[in-house]
């Protein structure tokens, strides 16, 4: 029997969810379990506005078809019902009957809490109660991510991190993730942690990126309590928590969104806006106000629930631009005539304001790869409202420059001094990304010229420059070791690799840029202002030299970094300094511990007044070959 006089849905409810500013969906749609005049049950609620029948069925009536029929709520699209006797952990689906052409279909729950392990694809009636340990970090993680403190994440595939080679090789759960990753993020020095989309999704070799249960953490690591407590052990130990989260195309699996109810319901029905060409997915329909309401709810359900610190949006490029990925005549342009879509545009305000306005410590991140002006700045100025962008331009270029072999790199030297240009037109994170060492492109270590002696310190050297450079840091797992693989996600990283002395020089030399960069307000306070940085010297392409300099606003310290991107050794090499005094060699990616050969300048050098670089002061310096100074004058 199902009752039809139970509703967790007011007429407030579904007025916001048409109207497609409902982002608390989460508790009012989906299957929910509660108890109604003393009896316990399971409420089910699902938008289907062209169905002509839905029925919710599952391991309690033997998956029979039309048993458990589902009420019409009005004009809002919404089918929803009370069915007494259901309880925790049992599978279930909808039903489909529509309207069009008497088309059926099982589905699964679009805002299901927990799902089968693919292949199987059944949604799973699930409660969220935890009992949370993280109240320390979640009252003060707004100064954890505040524009002016460290962020340096380590990005993470949760199935190929590391394994259990002795148990068939199989994934670790969430809860031996937490103890393992949580030790070695501490051990290592990161800031935050960012996981590949962990939403349920059919293909695993897609990474999380073809999501089809937008309110699920994937089954195939634990239970949505297990990856809580992966969230709680991480945030107890400081570690904060970004999620990629894809709010711009889907699968086109039969038990997903597509097709919902037999008509394109979260997608457009014109393959021309609603069809991926490149990823051969479903594109969403940001103009329909429903399809808004189910993507601002999974996103605040996120920062709600699972305590995420912040959501990194992929793709973004692909729901600004009509004419992505498409040729002459495969597009629909706007009612301008022209190739932005509006509707993407306004829901990522929307979206950027919400997660915001009520998660005032998250922050949120765009994948954006154009040219699109003021990703981070705020929708009142004309902006999307985006925390922070990754800085696609800053890694295509650096990873073209140190692919040059160091004789040809004096022609190529303004790949390293153009990012000065646009530098703080957003708030950039500079990210050496899982996309960068898949599908032939190899791995970070392998994309360096030289023997194997240069490509460790063309390797130190590009990571050296990265954290010198003003912007919050990303790494990709494997990167922090110098793997020699290019990224595969059927296998662990080469942990093995760290037991010999230039891989583990490597995984040194990250660790110790992590914590010399989360110490020195120099390095982090100005990360997105001008006053951050100074170049001493952007023109010496001739000896493939750059040097500037690093300042912070609560101190009077400034950093001195030289970079040396060939492999002769410069002595008596003369840089202007800013002031007089000793300057500290603090970091020096030459240092045999890293391994390197040992050049350098004997833990520092006292400036001399010798005028250079228009500075009053200089210092002359041995720059090691294929290396990174980090020299520290202390405020008097």
């Amino acid at each position: 029997m199902v009752r039809h006089d139970v509703s967790l849905l007011g007429e407030q409810d579904l007025h916001l969810f048409n109207e497609g500013t409902h982002n608390r969906l989460y508790e009012k749609l989906g299957a929910r379990l509660i108890t109604v005049e003393g009896v316990s049950g399971g409420y089910f609620a699902v938008w289907a506005p062209n169905a002509r029948q839905v029925s919710v069925i599952g391991d309690f009536n033997s998956w029979e078809k039309g048993k458990h029929l589902l009420r019409s709520r009005g004009n809002s699209g919404i089918w929803d019902g009370f069915i007494p006797g259901i309880s925790h952990g049992y599978n279930y689906k909808f039903h489909i009957f529509s309207a069009q052409d008497n088309y059926r279909v099982d589905k699964a729950d679009p805002l299901a809490f927990h799902a089968e392990t693919p292949p199987r694809t059944a949604s799973i009636i699930w409660d969220l109660g935890n009992e949370w340990h993280d109240a320390a970090w979640m009252d003060q993680r707004r100064n954890s991510n505040m524009f002016g403190r460290p962020m340096s994440i380590y990005e993470v595939h949760f199935g190929s991190w590391m394994r259990v080679p002795e148990e068939n090789n199989r994934f670790l759960t969430y809860r031996e993730m937490a103890h393992k990753l949580t030790e070695y993020v501490l051990r290592l020095g990161f800031t935050h942690v960012e996981f590949l989309p962990v939403m349920e999704h059919p293909f695993y070799g897609s990474w999380g990126y073809q999501t089809t249960a937008y309110f699920a953490p994937t089954s195939r690591y634990g239970t949505p309590q297990d990856f809580m407590y992966l969230v709680d052990y991480l945030h107890q130990h400081n570690i904060g928590i970004i999620l990629d989260w894809v709010p711009s195309h889907f699968p086109n699996d039969e038990h997903g969104l597509t097709y919902f109810d037999g008509t394109h319901l979260y997608e457009h029905a014109d393959p021309r806006q609603g069809f991926h060409p490149d990823w051969k997915s479903a594109i969403f329909n940001y103009g329909r106000s429903e399809v808004r309401s189910f993507l601002l709810s999974s996103a605040l359900f996120w920062l709600d629930v699972y305590h995420v610190d912040a959501l990194r949006v992929d793709a973004v490029a692909s729901m600004l631009y009509l004419d992505y990925a498409r040729k002459p005549g495969e597009w629909i342009p706007n009612k301008y005539g022209s190739n932005e879509n509006l509707a993407a545009v306004d829901f990522l305000r929307r979206f950027n304001h919400d997660a915001y306005e009520n998660n005032p410590g998250a922050q949120t991140i765009a994948e954006e790869s154009t040219a699109w002006p003021m990703v981070s700045r705020p929708a009142y100025v004309g902006g999307l409202g985006f925390g922070m962008k990754w800085d696609m331009g800053w890694m295509h270029d650096t990873l073209l420059y140190m692919a040059n072999d160091p004789i040809h790199r004096k022609y190529h030297h303004g790949q390293l001094t153009f990012r000065q240009i646009y530098a703080y037109s957003e708030n950039f994170v500079l990210p050496l990304s899982h996309d960068e060492v898949v599908y032939g492109k190899g791995s970070l270590l392998g994309k360096m010229p030289g023997d194997d002696w240069q490509k460790f310190a063309n390797l130190r050297l590009l990571l050296g420059y990265m954290y010198a450079q003003p912007g919050k840091k990303l790494l990709f797992m494997g990167g922090e070791f110098a793997q020699w693989k290019e990224w595969n996600h059927d296998e662990s990283l080469e942990w093995h690799l760290v037991q010999y002395e230039r891989h583990a020089g490597i995984q040194k030399w990250v660790e110790d840029l992590n914590k010399f960069y989360s110490s020195q307000p120099a390095l982090h306070e100005l990360d997105f202002e001008p006053a951050g940085f100074e170049w001493i010297d952007s023109h010496d392409s001739g000896s493939s030299v750059l040097s500037f300099i690093r300042q912070g606003k609560s101190t009077q310290d400034i950093l001195l970094m030289i970079f040396n991107f060939t492999p002769v050794l410069r002595e008596e090499y003369r840089v202007g300094a800013p002031r007089a005094g000793f300057w500290k060699e603090v970091l020096n990616g030459d240092a045999p511990i890293y391994g390197g050969s040992g050049q350098g300048n004997a833990g520092g050098v006292e400036a001399e007044a010798v005028p250079h670089h228009g500075r009053p002061h200089s210092l002359n310096l041995t720059l090691p070959p294929l290396a990174a100074l980090f020299l520290k004058s202390e405020a008097r």
